[in-house]
């Protein structure tokens, strides 16, 4: 019954999907990385054999009983003005599931106002919500179902907009919690209020998948990606040249297994984990598309990598990361996380 459902549930979401990438949709804030850890594993990831509040928010199907009275806070500092961040709190409803909550709030800066003749006329302001209702459900303490329900708000000078959007997510988690296997169909919804009157205009729709593998006798942990499954093709091709792995480029027309072998890596994000102790992180992971995209063919630098390092002092979890986009910057991302019991003892729900 439950490979049924699965089936089931990705026949549909591949049946829906459309390409929606590059300049196509509207609010993309929903795209950015929302938390330090999946940051540092490429800007993206789907599975994590690790309970983390951090990653549910990505994936409602893993949010998971353990992260009751979780609360985590995070901020970026993006590029130029722009600075988003994000709180979330989750919950167990025992033999119900668990639930979440969630805020995303992404401030875009300030913005030179100008009449139709250039003439500055002032200064304004735009920013981003996005509230998140998470729920989740596990059956035979194997498979969970997960659903977030995301009512947005969008402000830019005069111009307002409503929409909704909902993420659907499925996963499995390995006997010995070292394995977990996820699939997150994301930002499926619409616009209720456009900007502009009739304007509808599409939500970046994506489909993500991944696995997450800890080593159960060495201190690894292996994140692998693959997103925009929806769109095979992803890969930007320069002009007169073609780029091979980790963005190297060569002035051949590239053959048919090289433009497969491009395409697969456009689609492939992958992250690591070194845990030498208990409590303590370092993450690195390799966006291929974002390298290829982004970089300067006369110094690509780390463009499209990323790193990050986690630790647990006292009560709170400290997470730091950093990913290059370009060569004329970074995001850095810091958040906090807490376990509310360690404080207060309370019964549950």
């Amino acid at each position: 019954m439950l490979r049924i459902a699965l089936f089931v549930f990705l026949f549909i979401t591949w049946q829906v999907a459309s390409s929606q990438i590059g300049g196509g949709s509207t609010y993309r804030f929903l795209d950015l990385a929302t938390h330090t850890r999946v940051a540092a594993l490429g800007g993206k990831i789907a599975a994590l054999d690790e309970s983390d509040l951090g990653a549910s928010f990505v994936n409602p199907s893993l949010l998971r009983s353990d992260l009751h009275n979780q609360l985590s806070l995070s901020y970026v500092s993006y590029f130029d003005d722009i600075r988003y961040g994000i709180v979330s709190y989750a919950r167990t409803l025992n033999k119900y599931g668990n639930v979440a909550i969630g805020l995303q709030h992404v401030s875009h800066g300030n913005f030179i106002l100008a009449d139709e003749t250039g003439i500055i006329t002032g200064s304004f302001s735009g920013y981003d919500m996005a509230l998140h209702l998470q729920y989740s459900y596990t059956i035979d303490s194997a498979f969970t179902f997960g659903i977030t329900l995301k009512p947005i708000y969008s402000h830019l000078e005069q111009y307002r907009s409503f929409g909704l959007a909902t993420d659907l997510g499925a996963s499995y988690q390995g006997p010995h919690r070292l394995f977990n296997a996820s699939v997150v169909v994301r930002n499926l919804g619409t616009m209720v209020t456009p900007y502009a009157a009739d304007t509808y205009e599409p939500l970046p729709f994506e489909l993500v998948a991944g696995i997450s593998q800890k080593l159960k006798h060495a201190p690894f942990r292996f994140v692998i990606t693959f997103q925009q499954i929806q769109e095979f093709n992803l890969y930007y091709k320069r002009k007169k040249e073609s780029s091979a792995f980790f963005g190297d480029t060569n002035a051949d027309k590239p053959s048919r297994f090289e433009e497969l072998g491009n395409e697969f890596l456009s689609h492939l994000i992958l992250g690591v984990e070194f845990v030498p102790v208990k409590n303590f992180y370092l993450r690195g992971g390799y966006n291929f598309q974002r390298r290829n995209e982004l970089k300067i063919e006369e110094k690509a630098s780390t463009v499209g990598f990323s790193w990050g390092i986690g630790i647990k002092i006292n009560r709170f979890h400290i997470s730091f990361s950093r990913a290059t986009y370009h060569l004329a910057g970074a995001s850095s991302h810091f958040s906090l996380g807490t376990n509310l019991d360690d404080f207060f003892t309370r019964s549950k729900l």
